[in-house]
């Protein structure tokens, strides 16, 4: 059995999780796009929602919090584009797109509040999060080495060692998608929480926020299927070698 026949032949078994993956998106842009359209009963911006929620955790905002002395500061800054919103633990700071950093729709407080769970993971020290960050660069270079080292041995004999090290550095991806799962659902957890107790949303409010944060989870839910799925395809080819 040639390794081009074996290539394309096992790539069944993600089809499944590309399904899987590509339903996800969909369900994750077109919820976000509903509440996003829903304005808030009290209509405050994602920007004050986050100072507010960093201030009750005790988070102080600066300017240059990466120069403080302490881990209880926080930078906010806008970011343009749209979904692009992000928590940098190397800059501590939390950087929100321009429709949830001004907007005051329920999305955007949701995405807001859950950005600062991830901040204020890191001023706890969160363990997920902790070893995320510490396997972010290996698994980076896993995830951008491994298949052509894996290939390259595939395909030329000679070089068949290279198979296994591809495994195992995509084995290395796999563990950083998977580490994320815990961040991301702990992050939901904390911002629902606070928006919540901050009473920055209503009952229903609430309810649509948890959708928006539900359905972006099961994006993260279908890249660490997709990874696993890839990885299981990677040993069934090496082992039929």
């Amino acid at each position: 059995m040639s390794s081009l026949y074996l290539l394309h032949g096992s790539i069944v078994l993600v089809i499944p999780a590309l399904i899987f993956a590509m339903y996800a998106q969909y369900k994750v842009s077109s919820t976000y796009k509903k509440y996003s359209e829903v304005r808030t009963r009290r209509g405050l911006p994602g920007a004050d929602v986050a100072r507010a929620i960093l201030r009750d955790a005790g988070i102080a905002l600066s300017n240059n919090p990466a120069d403080e002395a302490h881990e209880m500061a926080c930078g906010l800054e806008m970011t343009p584009g749209e979904m692009t919103d992000h928590y940098d633990p190397r800059a501590r700071t939390l950087r929100l797109s321009q429709g949830v950093y001004r907007g005051d729709s329920i999305a955007a407080l949701g995405v807001a509040a859950h950005e600062v769970g991830h901040a204020i993971q890191h001023r706890d020290m969160y363990g997920p999060l902790v070893l995320r960050n510490v396997a972010y660069p290996v698994s980076n270079l896993g995830s951008t080495a491994a298949f052509p080292l894996f290939l390259v041995g595939l395909i030329f004999p000679a070089f068949q060692v290279l198979m296994p090290i591809g495994i195992m550095l995509f084995t290395l991806a796999v563990f950083f998608t998977l580490i994320t799962l815990p961040v991301e659902f702990n992050a939901s957890t904390r911002a629902m929480a606070a928006l919540s107790d901050g009473g920055y949303l209503t009952a229903d409010e609430l309810d649509g926020a948890k959708k928006v944060l539900n359905a972006a989870a099961m994006t993260y839910v279908a890249s660490a299927a997709m990874a696993a799925a890839q990885l299981l395809r990677m040993i069934l080819i090496a082992r039929s070698q």
